[in-house]
């Protein structure tokens, strides 16, 4: 997931505007795959967080995309955060899913260890944990498609790595404020990023839209109905 350098793959999908996705912490871009939403896609395959918001500028540059929206899921919020702050002219809409104001040392310590002594265990109850009891569909299609390989090849560094990132980061709702077309999805049955701190967020973003899911957990865009209530409510 993390590299010395973001990299970043334009998917034309025949539409007019372009969505940058950007993943949660132990995940990737292949995330998204479920996602059928109305915009080409652009997506960091390999992602550096210490230098995001220059390397996704330059990509646009390459691209000669003068605007993008951009989606970020859980530690991907923070990034899509601080790319429209920094270039509110840039953006046509900011999205977020499944994000928190921030995660506390304590928290962040735990997993750290739970990582180091072990991994694939610990792993593999934080991915069922995404999902509430009621997505049997999103669980199903992470388990056929993702957690496989996720187990085997995301390293104990880079989930590390990602932790690091999170431990310095909080949700900048000051700035957040200038932005005016923000979406806020959350689950909520989300034990990962619990709906209260969503709804805390909201009532700091009058502007915001917010939509919450019933009966979703973290993973609740893996859902067949996410396209609909993305679109409609």
């Amino acid at each position: 997931m993390f590299s010395l350098q973001s990299e970043f793959e334009f998917r034309d999908r025949g539409f007019k505007e372009t969505l940058v996705l950007i993943p949660g912490w132990a995940t990737d871009w292949r995330i998204f795959d479920g996602l059928e939403l109305d915009y080409n896609y652009l997506l960091p395959t390999k992602l550096d967080t210490s230098d995001f918001n220059r390397q996704l500028l330059s990509r646009m540059e390459q691209l000669k995309i003068s605007k993008v929206s951009v989606l970020g899921f859980s530690l991907g919020g923070f990034l899509a955060t601080e790319f429209a702050s920094a270039y509110p002219e840039k953006i046509t809409k900011l999205i977020l899913l499944g994000v928190r104001k921030c995660y506390t040392p304590q928290l962040l310590g735990n997993i750290r260890s739970q990582i180091q002594s072990d991994r694939r265990p610990w792993l593999y109850k934080f991915y069922l944990n995404c999902f509430s009891k009621a997505d049997v569909c999103g669980r199903e299609w992470f388990k056929k498609n993702l957690l496989k390989d996720y187990l085997d090849k995301l390293s104990s560094d880079e989930l590390i790595q990602g932790l690091d990132y999170l431990a310095a980061q909080t949700l900048n709702l000051r700035i957040l404020k200038r932005i005016e077309d923000i979406s806020i999805f959350h689950g909520s049955d989300d034990l990962i990023a619990p709906v209260e701190g969503a709804l805390e967020i909201k009532a700091d973003l009058p502007q915001a839209k917010f939509m919450l899911l019933a009966d979703r957990g973290h993973l609740f865009f893996l859902s067949g109905d996410f396209r609909e209530r993305f679109y409609h409510g």
